[in-house]
């Protein structure tokens, strides 16, 4: 995005919140206004409608890390963005630095998910926003199956299915 923006393209992105810890509010949205592309930042439950409205072409996520035949762990919600991106027909791709390969996990079944303390959900906004007790499930990460990846674009170049072969060839 940023070196498009810099040859001149007219670059314009929808950047969801990222809950619970608000990644993309307070990183993703900032980077992107201090590099000069225009950006909106949406709730993370809004990439449906703005799909359907037709307003987004492409959908360009990172990763956390990456197993040999591209399952993707990234931040909890990628998952959804992929699934949203495959029924509206918007190609769907993960950017990352090969230091996110993992060529030792055949798939991501096998990508370890941290669980997140509750407190990052019942209190996320500075004060309690559920109710004392309530029981959190809080994972911090998702794994998109790689059949919902278009391509995975990485310094080394664009990796694309299937993946057991061409991310190996990355990974070198």
């Amino acid at each position: 995005m940023f070196s498009a923006h810099e040859s001149g393209k007219n670059i314009s992105v929808y950047a969801d919140e990222t809950r619970p810890l608000l990644q993309g509010a307070r990183l993703t949205a900032w980077e992107l206004m201090q590099a000069g592309i225009d950006v909106t930042l949406i709730c993370d439950n809004m990439a449906a409608q703005v799909m359907k409205e037709g307003k987004i072409q492409c959908a360009i996520v990172g990763a956390d890390r990456i197993a040999a035949n591209g399952d993707t762990a990234n931040k909890i919600g990628t998952y959804n963005v992929a699934i949203l991106a495959k029924v509206h027909d918007i190609p769907f791709y993960v950017a990352a630095p090969t230091s996110t390969l993992d060529l030792s996990l055949k798939t991501g079944d096998l990508i370890p998910i941290e669980q997140r303390a509750a407190e990052e959900v019942t209190e996320g906004f500075g004060s309690r926003t559920a109710p004392e007790g309530v029981k959190v499930y809080s994972p911090a990460f998702d794994v998109t199956p790689a059949h919902l990846i278009t391509a995975i674009i990485t310094e080394k170049g664009i990796a694309h299915p299937p993946y057991e072969e061409s991310l190996a060839s990355q990974g070198d």
